[in-house]
């Protein structure tokens, strides 16, 4: 190989770059310290922008297209060079390439448990995960904001990166929806669309956009879980007789379950006659010491509805209120 080849290799003739990584944000052309050739071919392909960065300082930015990199197509290159007219030398420039195309599959959760108040329950500990999509929305802000001078940036570089400031603005948005905290299940989509405009604001400073953000799940406390399935069983009754037969039916489902043979016996029988032997259970009961048996259930009640306080799920206010209902069935 002669001096003269070897000079024209060193010379850089095409640039481009073909994302074989579809999780790459942000990628900068390997030059390798090369001269690019005057007249080299650019290629920027769709949902791509190219940014030429002279010395740290931004210079020409080119959209999806093939061009020929003199200096009618390098005007800020030119002008801070001080290119004359004339020029046709090599020459040296930082190029990066920004793909523009929506990034999905951002995945976002609260490390820690959000408090909240609620009117039923008082404050509450919650839980919640998603996803998102995001799309570079102003490449150079991008850039300066974000990317920087690095090499290159990977989706799950945006993700951890951004995952701290999700969490705050997800339990702000939660806040000020006041939905009771047994109704945001059924509300998931409702209670997103109120999350991004806030969000949107914290990253539209970077230059993305969040083109879709969306709650999957809210967990709450066990022990919310488990005083709300009780509420729920009170209210399926009219009274503290009905309460009572309907607890009973329910330990005899579990004896059913749990005795061997005299559970399997008494399973067939609840299947031909469980109205009848709930009924006959009930009767006998209200006929011995009905009244001492509602008093029984209504302090095992309110013992519970004291723990539930005691722990901070429900407020003295409202223990107060339920203790009265309670009492006044006596």
């Amino acid at each position: 190989m002669g001096i003269f080849d070897f000079l024209k290799n060193e010379f850089i003739e095409v640039i481009d770059w073909v994302e074989s990584d579809p999780n790459v944000v942000f990628y900068k052309f390997p030059d390798q310290q090369a001269d690019i050739k005057y007249g080299a071919a650019l290629t920027v392909r769709p949902s791509q922008t190219a940014i030429f960065v002279n010395e740290g300082e931004i210079a020409d930015i080119f959209s999806e297209g093939l061009y020929a990199l003199e200096t009618q197509n390098l005007p800020v290159l030119t002008k801070l060079r001080n290119w004359d007219k004339g020029f046709k030398s090599p020459f040296k420039c930082d190029i990066y390439f920004i793909s523009l195309k929506q990034f999905t599959q951002f995945k976002w959760g609260t490390p820690n448990p959000l408090i909240l108040r609620d009117q039923q329950f008082g404050q509450v500990r919650v839980k919640a995960f998603g996803t998102y999509m995001v799309k570079i929305k102003d490449p150079v802000l991008f850039f300066k904001q974000y990317s920087g001078n690095r090499k290159i940036v990977y989706q799950s570089d945006i993700e951890e990166s951004m995952r701290d400031l999700i969490s705050p603005r997800f339990g702000e948005a939660l806040a000020e929806s006041n939905v009771s905290v047994m109704d945001m299940v059924s509300n998931l989509s409702e209670i997103g669309s109120s999350v991004l405009p806030n969000l949107q604001n914290d990253f539209t400073n970077f230059g993305i956009e969040i083109t879709k953000f969306v709650v999957t799940s809210i967990s709450l406390p066990t022990e919310v879980e488990a005083f709300y399935d009780k509420i729920t069983n009170m209210n399926m009754v009219k009274d503290m007789n009905r309460l009572t037969q309907f607890e009973t039916s329910q330990a005899i489902g579990k004896a059913a379950e749990n005795q061997g043979t005299a559970g399997a016996f008494i399973g067939m029988n609840m299947g031909a006659g469980m109205g009848q032997m709930v009924g006959q259970s009930m009767s006998g009961a209200q006929a011995t010491n009905s009244e001492t048996d509602a008093q029984a259930k209504v302090m095992e009640t309110i013992r519970e509805l004291g723990k539930l306080k005691t722990e901070g799920i429900i407020t003295e206010e409202e223990f107060e209120i339920k203790k009265k209902e309670l009492l006044a069935r006596l």
